[in-house]
């Protein structure tokens, strides 16, 4: 049935709430376009469809939406005008404790805190456009906000100027083809596993992914370009261990891969296998020396330092095998593809600021590169090996080797195939339905 009006600007909102108040269980109420007066809290399994047009407003005051239900469905509104509490988490929509709903193709501005799903199980995010209120960045509330809660699908979301994108205490939920702008954490895990994330885009935000505490997790196909500012970096991880990253492209950011203590459970590894690392101030920075993250065919182009740790360490006890680095100096005179002797570059100079963080500054200019030639030249201490690839790739362009590897892998180990495909995403049909 359509409800309201044609909208004018004399018109007093309309009472929403009592419209669905009065709704049966399964009611679908089409609303006309008009100005809607929130906040609304729906508590029955019902569809709003606001038709792109209908506007929710809740004057500056609470979360526009609240859902306590199962099975609502919300389409095509405009939520905008939420308070401005940060302990209350003033939302756009928030779900609270709810199973089985559809929030798609809503535009949620001027509210402080985009979605917000509180202990919400088997929910669809999908195509929703978020932003926050004009606020400076650390004042602003997150685009989406997943606190305990499981098996929800975030897709295809588009964020611009909110604060973060956060996932805590939660699991088995998909986060794909969203895209996350001039934010601060594109996406920022705590304490949640068996998360897949995959063919996402962040463009200058401070950090694009960063995983803290949490294991099990697959980062792909996501796009990073310019993780910007002085702790800017493609994708981080924090003790966290047996995580996939795989074919990720990060462009023109601080740096490009963060480990810090990871992996952090015993006998575990973290596989980093064909990403593209560019043009970045440090491709692979380590926070410590650590070990077992493994690095496989992934290419490293054009960064002013390709791998360093923040104290003065090689990377030697991880494995490096089959990247590409532009730096390498040597030949492939049979023409296999590899180079005929190890990529091992030293460090020379740069152990000034590796021993003195606040150096950094200096790195990449005219006076710390004249002083790194000249302890080429004549060495006047014992260099530092940072690490050996005993097989780098000549060429740019080369056919990986692990993919295989992980095909063998998942048909061997059900695990594996979790951590390759947990979500059925080479399956086209499935996190794609309307």
């Amino acid at each position: 049935m359509a409800l309201g009006g044609a909208p004018s600007p004399a018109m007093a909102a309309i009472d929403l709430q009592a419209m669905i108040d009065a709704a049966e269980d399964g009611a679908v109420l089409a609303l006309e376009a008009a100005t809607y007066a929130g906040p609304i809290v729906i508590d029955k399994p019902i569809t709003i469809d606001g038709g792109g047009h209908a506007v929710i407003d809740a004057g500056g005051k609470g979360t526009v939406v609240t859902i306590k239900a199962d099975g609502a469905n919300i389409y095509g509104l405009r939520l905008t005008n939420s308070g401005h509490s940060h302990d209350d988490i003033d939302a756009g929509l928030r779900i609270v404790e709810g199973k089985y709903n559809v929030v798609r193709d809503n535009i949620i501005e001027n509210c402080l805190f985009g979605i917000d799903i509180q202990q919400g199980n088997n929910n669809i995010v999908k195509r929703n456009h978020i932003s926050s209120k004009d606020e400076t960045l650390g004042l602003r509330g997150d685009a989406i906000r997943l606190w305990y809660s499981f098996d929800n699908k975030v897709t295809e979301n588009e964020i611009r100027n909110s604060r973060d994108f956060v996932v805590w205490y939660s699991a088995n939920n998909l986060l794909a083809d969203n895209h996350v702008e001039n934010g601060r954490y594109g996406i920022h895990f705590m304490y949640s596993k068996y998360n897949l994330i995959e063919g996402n885009s962040f463009r200058n935000n401070s950090v694009g992914i960063f995983l803290m505490y949490s294991d099990d997790v697959v980062v792909r196909k996501n796009f990073v370009y310019h993780a910007h500012g002085a702790a800017g970096m493609g994708i981080g991880m924090k003790e966290t261990s047996n995580t996939d990253v795989t074919d990720n492209e990060i462009l023109y950011s601080g740096t490009g891969l963060y480990l810090d203590v990871s992996p952090f459970q015993p006998e575990t590894t973290n596989r980093i296998y064909r990403n593209t690392v560019a043009y970045s101030r440090i491709g692979v920075l380590f926070l410590n020396d650590w070990k077992n993250n493994i690095f496989k065919d992934n290419k490293f182009i054009d960064n002013i330092r390709q791998v360093s740790v923040n104290e003065f360490a090689g990377a030697t006890r991880h494995i490096w095998e089959g990247n590409y680095w532009d730096d390498y100096e040597g030949f492939d005179q049979d023409g296999d593809g590899i180079g005929d002797k190890p990529y091992a570059p030293k460090v020379y100079a740069d152990r000034v600021w590796m021993d003195t963080p606040s150096a950094a500054f200096f790195l990449g200019t005219p006076l710390l590169s004249l002083v790194d030639f000249m302890e080429r030249l004549a060495p006047f201490t014992e260099p530092l090996l940072m690490l050996t690839d005993a097989r780098p790739r000549f060429e740019s362009e080369f056919e990986p080797a692990t993919h295989l590897e992980q095909k063998m892998e998942s048909q061997g180990d059900e695990a594996g195939t979790l951590r390759i495909d947990p979500f059925g995403l080479d399956n086209p049909k499935v996190g794609h339905a309307d």
